[in-house]
């Protein structure tokens, strides 16, 4: 299934709420908590310093095609994953509002990456860190937050992170970090090099410098936000798809114009998905969505193992089934361009998953249609009427 905005579909951006103001507990002119303070930020800051940028690897497609097919490989961060960019962004953002202070915990809502860049900054600049987390998170992710330092807190009902992340804030005299509200807004969207920014600048000797789409997934919103105003910003024509996984809200606030839509069923796909429109996901600024199941997910994310030899999380194969889609259609219109995508995290977080055909068995999830149906497409440049 999939939608391209047309007319005046439009969708209201839900309100951000007020972050309520830290318990007053320090002097934010004393001398020891400004130098505590230059001090975190300057090792943060360090921290992109030191830190190269990400590949853009080359998806192998019939040259005879005219078309390329990229994906940006944000697993080599630090932390393994896209959300060491956030992260970093989230920490700088908090320190710099004054919410984050010395020697009191940051709590963060998580389905494990964000989790994970969150305690290893935590740890950088000394301060606790607690991670609340669904129960059916990854215990690979589980594992890397403790060894960061975090502390796990899971919960039963994913749909309770929130509330429980805002009451052991509040507890703690800490600073719940709510990624979920502050992702859009955390990041320099205007440049600094963002996560756009690196991709155009490593497309800028490719034979389609300036890509027709780039495929994001969402779990905040955030990445396809500043991606979308970067690319409006920077006045370019690509479009921005984002993919979005089974039991999530975003394709079906994005279709019918509403923010009250809720999902039950916790997504499977993790690091994408959420039961609720949240208040970082900018739909306005998007130009079309796809919804993927979760099977066609998987079976992309094997694919690409056979492709290129990397293993990926599952929401890179959802990207990479919706891009393998238009380049399809990109196909069958006889459009010459390039399409780009992201490696959203390393698969070896979730052997256990998506790489478990006992896994699979047990969620009921039949990869085989879908991975035949990438073989095809492969093969003929022809996308297999029953793939949807």
């Amino acid at each position: 299934m999939q939608h391209t905005r047309t007319g005046d579909a439009r969708v209201t951006s839900p309100v951000h709420p007020v972050c309520p103001a830290p318990t007053i507990d320090v002097d934010r002119s004393d001398p020891a908590y400004r130098a505590w303070l230059k001090e975190s930020v300057r090792k943060v800051q360090a921290d992109a310093n030191r830190s190269a940028d990400t590949h853009l690897l080359r998806f192998p497609l019939p040259e005879s095609w005219g078309i390329d097919l990229y994906l940006k490989d944000e697993s080599t961060h630090p932390t393994g994953s896209l959300k060491h960019r956030l992260a970093r962004s989230l920490f700088l953002y908090g320190l710099c509002n004054g919410w984050i202070r010395p020697g009191k915990p940051v709590i963060e809502a998580s389905s494990g990456s964000t989790a994970v860049s969150e305690a290893y900054f935590a740890k950088l600049i000394g301060v606790p860190f607690i991670a609340v987390m669904p129960r059916t998170t990854s215990s690979a992710k589980t594992r890397l937050i403790e060894f960061h330092g975090g502390r796990c807190h899971l919960v039963d009902d994913p749909r309770t992170v929130y509330e429980v992340s805002a009451r052991l804030a509040a507890e703690s005299g800490g600073h719940y970090m709510d990624q979920f509200t502050y992702a859009e807004r955390a990041t320099d969207w205007r440049g600094n090099n963002n996560i756009a920014e690196s991709v155009f600048e490593q497309l800028r000797l490719e034979r389609f410098p300036e890509p027709a789409w780039i495929v994001a997934t969402a779990g905040t919103g955030g990445t396809s936000a500043t991606i979308a105003r970067y690319i409006h910003y920077s006045q370019y024509d690509t479009r921005v798809c984002v993919a979005d996984p089974e039991n999530s809200c975003f394709f079906d606030g994005w279709v019918t114009g509403s923010n009250d839509v809720s999902c039950d069923s916790p997504s499977r796909i993790e690091g994408i998905g959420r039961p609720r429109m949240e208040p970082s996901f900018v739909p306005n600024a998007v130009d079309r969505m796809m919804k993927v199941p979760d099977a066609a997910s998987v079976a992309a994310v094997r694919a690409l193992e056979g492709a290129i030899g990397r293993r990926a999380g599952g929401s890179t194969g959802t990207g990479l089934w919706s891009s393998l889609k238009i380049v399809a259609e990109m196909l069958t219109l006889g459009r010459s361009g390039s399409v780009v995508t992201l490696i959203c995290d390393p698969g070896d977080r979730y052997l256990d998953k998506y790489y478990s055909d006992d896994w699979l068995a047990g969620q009921g999830l039949d990869i085989r249609p879908y991975a035949a149906a990438i073989d095809a497409f492969l093969a003929t440049g022809e996308w297999p009427d029953h793939a949807g």
